[in-house]
């Protein structure tokens, strides 16, 4: 079925050509006024056409109306052309073609709104959180955006393919090892100073108790033999101490200790993801790049075509030289290679799976590390623009009017599954989603809990669940919805929801588009506002049978295009509230 929008931008430009053929050059661009009085869509092609033509804006409008007037008219669907203003085209859907997207997305069911295949192959990462402790709230904004990202861009005609890097090398992991090893020697009885720059939540003693139950006392060492920090000693230096001195003492053993709490805090979060209804394809080790040797191979390419230099014993990306602030180190004078090494390899390794498009979902911090990557991208020959990095603010959690703090480490944070098991899956998930991502998000969580038409998701899934009322109490689901007389349906609020519906296709596109799953969410509301407002002003279940009919079809649309936005959020579409 042609969306009227499609049919109507054809006839309009083939109107335009006929009035001059150097319209050729302008795209026909249609809106959908704010204000009804201005029509069903509203077109400034005349006023972009004016100046190329060297005519009044509104003597080329004329041309058009006159040009597209007898093919409007034979369509059967819309209304005449009209002029407004110093040369917009307005015009309205006719009655019944407006009318007819309830039949549409009656037969369509869950499928309304999905685009045609465009053929494009899209890779999505997101949420990637080091594996050094549960997921908090912060984390879950991301993990939200991603899952509904995804959602849409697949509804939109893309084929996804989500993925999450696991951050498995480096620092923090052995933070993260030494951390639970030091729990796991105080379930043996033996006291041990623990860094300030530990990893200190109850997770950690949860995960070094495991670790004894597991190895019971084989990873058993003496703590006199460790090093205490000493009076003025720089803390970073005094945890890498003690953190060789683990390694030296548990020698080979050292791989289980690191193996076992990598793979615990992994279980722990696809646990919490998979709980969150956020699924991902595939889980990426950034170990695996240095294992294979790819971090060295690329970061010896760049050096090899000039795009590296030594100096101070380090190795230095010419990042400067793409527009970075300065040049980045890409392997320390230790020989150790940088985080940013391993992101270069596993962008080059996502370019080698020819995708048509790369999509990575960052913390707004890591907005500076943009140009560097594209940078290493360019410098490797690959095109930095199949890369697109979306930004997402962290969210803040306000309880009773409080600011809750987090902090890893110590262990004084909000988790995401305490978050979850608060206020449930569907608020946090619609939540997460309200604002546009890069936009500061102030999560009140008293609001998220509420029962009232002042929390959005309540209010949405309420719009549902009104519809499912109804038909409760009519006997039966009746067949005839299909052909319903819609010919009846003649208020304003009744075409009002018919032009919210037949919108719904254009907000999946135009969501996937600006990689903006908030536009679905405000769709919703607005969609959910304008049945409520329906439901109260008029009776649907009313004694005339083909009224009653239609209007139940026209429900019965309603609540598919509810339930169809409200799967791309992943929230659910309740039948009962």
């Amino acid at each position: 079925m042609d969306e009227p929008k499609d049919i109507l931008a054809r006839i309009l430009a083939e109107g335009a050509r006929s009035v001059a053929p150097e319209a050729s050059a302008v795209e026909i661009q249609l809106e959908r006024p704010r204000n009804p009085e201005y029509g069903d869509f509203a077109c400034n092609a005349a006023l972009q056409l004016a100046k190329l033509l060297k005519r009044k804006p509104r003597e080329i409008a004329e041309a058009i109306r006159l040009a597209t007037a007898e093919p409007l008219a034979r369509t059967g669907r819309f209304g005449k052309l009209e002029i407004a203003g110093a040369g917009f085209l307005n015009i309205r859907l006719a009655v019944g073609a407006k009318l007819s997207i309830v039949r549409h997305v009656l037969s369509e069911g869950d499928r309304f709104g999905r685009g045609p295949s465009t053929g494009q192959r899209i890779q999505l990462e997101f949420v990637s959180a080091n594996p050094t402790g549960p997921l908090h709230v912060g984390h879950g904004r991301g993990a939200a955006y991603g899952a509904s990202l995804a959602n849409v861009l697949a509804f939109a005609g893309h084929t996804v393919e989500c993925e999450f890097y696991i951050n498995d090398a480096g620092r923090q992991m052995d933070i993260l090892a030494l951390s639970v090893w030091l729990r796991y020697l105080e379930t043996r009885g033996c006291r041990v100073p623990f860094p300030d720059d530990g990893y200190r939540g109850d997770y950690v003693r949860d995960i070094g108790a495991a670790l004894a139950r597991r190895h019971g006392a084989d990873l058993l060492r003496e703590p006199a033999q460790l090093p205490v920090p000493q009076a003025g000693e720089d803390p970073d230096a005094a945890l890498d101490h003690l953190i060789a001195a683990a390694k030296e003492l548990l020698g080979a053993q050292w791989k289980a200790v690191h193996r076992f709490a990598l793979e615990a805090m992994l279980a722990d979060q696809r646990e919490d993801l998979d709980d969150f209804r956020v699924r991902f394809d595939a889980w990426f080790s950034e170990q695996s790049l240095h294992d294979t040797g790819e971090v060295r191979r690329c970061i010896e390419g760049l050096a090899r075509d000039g795009h590296a230099y030594e100096k101070d014993g380090a190795l230095w990306f010419r990042s400067s030289a793409f527009g970075d602030e300065k040049d980045r180190v890409l392997r320390r004078d230790n020989g150790q290679y940088t985080y940013f090494a391993s992101d270069i390899a596993y962008h080059a390794h996502k370019f080698a799976r020819n995708y048509d498009r790369v999509i990575d979902v960052w913390g707004a911090d890591h907005h500076g590390y943009i140009a560097r990557v594209k940078g290493a991208l360019a410098a490797l020959g690959l095109d930095p623009a199949v890369l697109t990095v979306a930004l997402v603010q962290f969210a803040v959690l306000y309880r009773g009017g409080e600011k809750v703090a987090m902090g890893k480490r110590s262990g004084d944070f909000v988790t995401l599954r305490e978050l979850r098991e608060e206020i449930g899956n569907d608020a946090a998930r619609f939540f997460y989603v309200l604002r546009k991502s890069d936009q500061h998000l102030d999560f009140d969580l008293d609001l998220a809990k509420a029962q009232s038409n002042d929390n959005p998701v309540y209010y949405v899934q309420y719009a549902h669940a009104r519809v499912r009322s109804v038909f409760a109490q009519r006997a039966g689901e009746p067949a005839t919805l299909a052909e319903a007389p819609l010919e009846t349906l003649v208020s304003a609020r009744e075409l009002a929801l018919a032009q919210l519906l037949a919108e719904f296709p254009e907000i999946v596109q135009d969501a996937a588009r600006e990689l903006a799953p908030h536009i679905v969410a405000f769709y919703l509301k607005g969609l959910a506002a304008e049945f409520h407002s329906y439901y109260n002003a008029e009776r649907i279940l009313v004694e005339d049978p083909s009224l009653a009919v239609a209007r139940l079809a026209l429900c019965e649309a309603v609540r598919q295009v509810l339930a169809n936005g409200l799967a791309l959020l992943g929230v659910s579409a309740p039948e009962r509230m």
